[in-house]
């Protein structure tokens, strides 16, 4: 993604602190959100900072639950209102009905998800078992949500705003899928510049029904089954539009021989593991999607054409790999490796994985 010239000085941020303060500079209207480790911070932060910003004019509700929490959303968005809600792995799976309610009214807000293992109540270390969840909807009905995978805390920051921008451009609600790492980490961190991020209320909000004009109603209730078709293929259309919005960063893509895929945290992992190889002689090239819906399928099918195989490095049980192999269509191999649990893959376990491929491929070759 294009690099911004920041003008304020760096602040020194946990990064679901950065992210919470991102939110009171684009000028939120709203947050509601119930507390869970790991991504509680946020909650703590907007509580603790809102009352000091009483210009930006905020409400943020700790709500009785999550359920109650994405319904609230619903409202709120559904009035024309810049909305978000931040939770984790558990409380992101009790969402899920609010969620597609959402998707189906094309409502615009954003959803924080900081994952945890899992599955069950699990365990509140980092985790990136919510692939599926995120990037297939994870309720019910044929929908989709955009995706952003930040890799460290400026992008928990940066990817508020980048969140917000795509979900008013589609109606659609936007989702960042973090870790419980990245959500604790403190790094440098520019943060986005304050009302930088415009905010008009849209021409469709329920906000009354203006003089002569047509009743506004949002609703994803459609008794007749032709006239909620007539919505799933409008639905359909602009998750098309959205695949123009894909994003993905590349190292080492030149003359990589083997390439790594990886998101988020694993992301960063993947950054030593190219540098250790590559000390060895081992061409090794990184490709890491940002978003993750839209996925990067086309340059994945095109890298597939230079490089031997392909690695999908993932903090689960292999989740992403399916959609590496999907966009690969056989051209390459794909392996997979990955940690689950809480468990973070180390630079050097992934290299030994990758010579052994490597030393098989040359045997059968």
């Amino acid at each position: 993604m294009k690099k911004e010239i920041r003008n304020e000085e760096p602040h020194l941020m946990k990064g679901n602190d950065a992210l919470a303060e991102a939110a009171i500079r684009a000028n939120i209207d709203a947050y509601f959100g119930y507390p869970i480790t790991p991504q509680s911070e946020i909650i703590e932060y907007l509580t603790r900072e809102v009352p000091n910003r009483k210009e930006k004019n905020i409400v943020v509700l700790q709500a009785e639950s999550e359920i109650a929490s994405i319904n609230m959303m619903y409202g709120a968005a559904g009035a024309g209102a810049r909305v978000m809600t931040s939770s984790s792995s558990p409380g992101i799976s009790l969402m899920q009905e609010g969620l597609s309610y959402i998707a189906a009214a094309q409502l615009p807000c954003l959803v924080v998800n900081v994952v945890r293992g899992g599955p069950g109540l699990g365990t509140i270390q980092p985790s990136q078992g919510d692939y599926f969840q995120a990037t297939k909807g994870g309720g019910h009905g044929d929908y989709r949500l955009i995706v952003l995978a930040p890799n460290s805390v400026q992008e928990m920051a940066d990817f508020v705003f980048e969140g917000f921008k795509l979900a008013e451009k589609y109606r659609n609600p936007a989702m960042i899928l973090t870790d419980g790492a990245l959500g604790q980490m403190m790094e440098k961190v520019y943060l986005p510049e304050d009302n930088s991020l415009s905010k008009n209320i849209p021409d469709w909000a329920t906000r009354g029904k203006p003089k002569g004009g047509a009743q506004r109603v949002i609703t994803s209730l459609h008794i007749q089954p032709e006239q909620m078709e007539k919505i799933n293929h409008e639905l359909l259309a602009k998750y098309e539009m959205m695949k123009k919005e894909v994003r993905y960063e590349e190292i080492f893509t030149e003359d990589a021989e083997v390439l790594l895929v990886a998101f988020g945290l694993s992301s960063r992992i993947c950054q030593k593991v190219c540098d250790l190889g590559r000390e060895k002689g081992i061409k090794i090239g990184l490709l890491r999607p940002i978003t993750l819906f839209p996925f990067p399928s086309e340059r994945l099918s095109e890298l597939a054409n230079q490089v031997e195989f392909m690695m999908s490095i993932e903090m689960n049980a292999g989740q992403m790999v399916e959609d590496v192999r999907l966009a690969v269509n056989g051209k390459v191999p794909v392996f997979f490796k990955g940690r689950m649990g809480g468990m973070i893959p180390t630079p050097e376990e992934i290299l030994k994985d990758l010579e052994t491929h490597l030393e098989k491929s040359k045997v059968v070759g």
